[in-house]
């Protein structure tokens, strides 16, 4: 009886120990989402200044930015954070071959958006010198694009873990702080979506 109690404190502290490590590990993550995010509300700050302060706002010849195409970009990045948040529940329910669906889904939407953003920059009539605007234009969209790429790179990272036996028997942070990474950056987007696109 002695025998089975310790065994069974053992496990208890191993299952305490692992939860404990798994809240730490999101923990910091979130902490790094929060830095990121001050990075981004100084870029829409400096840009929001430069707006309203520069005489010449856009590049000559420029009267406006196209919008249908980035609008229907946006549709198509905003709707994916659905399509993750579906792929996360499947995990949770043990479904692999859901989880890897919606994932493929997510990394799919994901890739067309960074497409159609490379389609928007090669029409594009200016160019990162083409005065402030250009510069913030490329710099925001680019950064942004920059952390759409790396969100498919850490989906990519989470299918293939998905593959290892008993993976994601240990705990699914990795899959959580991956989901949690791409409803920010879409979030992100729908506030450059409005100040660029929107407010013109």
């Amino acid at each position: 009886m002695t025998t089975e109690s310790s065994i069974a404190r053992g496990i208890q502290a191993e299952i305490v120990e692992a939860h404990d490590d798994a809240g730490n590990r999101m923990f910091g993550f979130i902490v790094f989402l929060l830095s990121e995010s001050v990075i981004f509300l100084s870029f829409f700050a400096g840009y929001i200044i430069y707006k309203t302060t520069t005489p010449d706002w856009l590049p000559p010849g420029v009267t406006g930015l196209e919008t249908h195409d980035p609008a229907i970009n946006t549709v198509v990045l905003v709707s994916s954070s659905f399509v993750i948040y579906v792929a996360e529940r499947y995990l949770h329910d043990r479904k692999l071959w859901g989880f890897r669906l919606f994932l493929l889904a997510t990394m799919a939407m994901g890739s067309y958006f960074l497409y159609g953003q490379a389609i928007e920059w090669l029409g594009l009539p200016f160019g990162f010198t083409s005065g402030v605007f250009g510069g913030t234009f490329y710099l925001l969209t680019g950064f942004h694009g920059l952390h759409v790429l790396s969100g498919i790179v850490l989906q990519l990272i989470m299918l293939l873990r998905s593959f290892l036996p008993g993976n994601y028997d240990k705990g699914t942070v990795g899959v959580e702080a991956t989901s949690l990474f791409w409803h920010f950056v879409d979030v992100i987007w729908i506030v450059l979506y409005i100040l660029i696109y929107v407010w013109q």
